[in-house]
């Protein structure tokens, strides 16, 4: 841990959504508990019990969800990425994520709670990388091509002639 964390707004769903997330991770195989949860008081300004703050770990980031009210909300600009080591990792995060929300491109999602993911292969880096500009032209006209990304076929457009 690191005295840094990430701190999500939400207007009323900061708890369902650091559970769904946690869940989430859980479920593939990754580090991730829900922490404290401070509740909002007689005082206000949401119903007394309502969750204020959740805080939780994702792999071991350190998260805290707010409810804070309707007035921002989430948008592309901000994103959590997260590496997949192969199709299998991508298919459940993309599954799990986007259940409710919606599939964007190129491996982007905007969940039910409107916070965007990238679900990338861990892979990605290196098939654009490496000073191949082909190689690399060949691997980005495919990704644009797709919503969910697919390992297999930009490792195919990688390694085109």
């Amino acid at each position: 841990m690191t005295d840094l964390a990430i701190c999500l707004w939400f207007d009323t769903d900061g708890e369902a959504a650091a559970k769904h997330y946690v869940e989430t991770f859980q479920a593939m195989g990754r580090p991730a508990e829900l922490g404290a949860v401070a509740r909002y008081g007689p005082e206000g300004p949401r119903p007394a019990g309502t969750a204020m703050t959740v805080r939780f770990t994702l792999d071991g980031l350190e998260f805290m969800a707010l409810n804070g009210g309707p007035e921002y909300r989430h948008s592309p600009a901000f994103s959590l990425m997260v590496d997949c080591s192969d199709q299998s990792d991508i298919d459940g995060f993309w599954d799990r994520l986007v259940d409710g929300g919606r599939p964007i491109q190129c491996g982007w999602l905007t969940d039910r709670f409107g916070v965007s993911w990238q679900i990338v292969p861990r892979a990605f880096e290196r098939l654009v990388g490496g000073g191949d500009a082909a190689r690399s032209s060949r691997v980005m006209k495919a990704m644009f091509g797709m919503v969910k990304l697919d390992i297999e076929a930009l490792e195919k457009a990688a390694e085109a002639a």
